[in-house]
């Protein structure tokens, strides 16, 4: 019993000593991030599903000021002034309104991508692995969240996020790669203003 109870303390140690050492880097990029006024950011991503068939790949950028971006991925285009979305497909001629939600698990924007790990998850430190820190999330109350983990991989020296990758409960995969950050861009706010004269002959769907 003595043994059980030793190793279960050790378990538990190192358990926090993880979760301490993820939480000081994630704390440090934190306010990093939070120290620029704008930025400007371009990224790949990959969407995969096996059992479903998916594996789409696209490239993206966007502009963030405060809780305001303007990103384009593919074809689509994402204007957010921090209360309203406007999603803007240039195939469909539509452009889908809706109201900003920061507890959907179902796409990454700009914004969301630098501040995953801020809020209802939970952080473990891996390991360090050719000069990249490799730490897991995991939502508080899973069973309100769609994804099971998160994996991030930030710069031991650049002390910068890398890459994001989130694992969902019906095995899909979504993977991002950081390719260019630049902070304290010059960005005018009407970058982030959707202006309906720009899209002459789309329709307007509104949730």
């Amino acid at each position: 019993m003595r043994l059980a109870a030793l190793i279960c303390l050790l378990l538990v140690g190192s358990a926090f000593a993880q979760e301490d050492k993820s939480k000081s880097i994630l704390d440090e990029l934190g306010k990093k991030v939070k120290s620029y006024n704008s930025f400007y950011i371009e990224f790949k991503s990959v969407i995969k599903n096996t059992d479903a068939g998916i594996n789409e790949t696209m490239e993206g950028k966007g502009w963030v000021k405060g809780d305001k971006f303007f990103a384009t991925y593919g074809s689509n285009t994402v204007i957010s002034n921090g209360v309203k979305n406007w999603i803007i497909s240039a195939i469909d001629k539509t452009v889908y309104i809706s109201a900003v939600d920061n507890n959907s698990d179902d796409a990454i924007n700009p914004k969301k991508l630098m501040t995953i790990w801020e809020k209802d998850v939970k952080s473990k430190y891996i390991k360090e692995e050719k000069g990249i820190h490799i730490i897991h999330l995991y939502p508080l109350i899973p069973s309100k969240k769609d994804f099971h983990t998160i994996l991030l991989k930030i710069g031991v020296a650049s002390k910068e996020l890398q890459h994001v990758e989130v694992r969902m409960k019906d095995g899909t995969r979504m993977f991002y790669d950081i390719t260019k950050l630049t902070p304290n861009v010059d960005v005018a706010d009407s970058k982030f203003v959707y202006n309906k004269k720009d899209y002459p002959g789309y329709e307007e769907i509104e949730d």
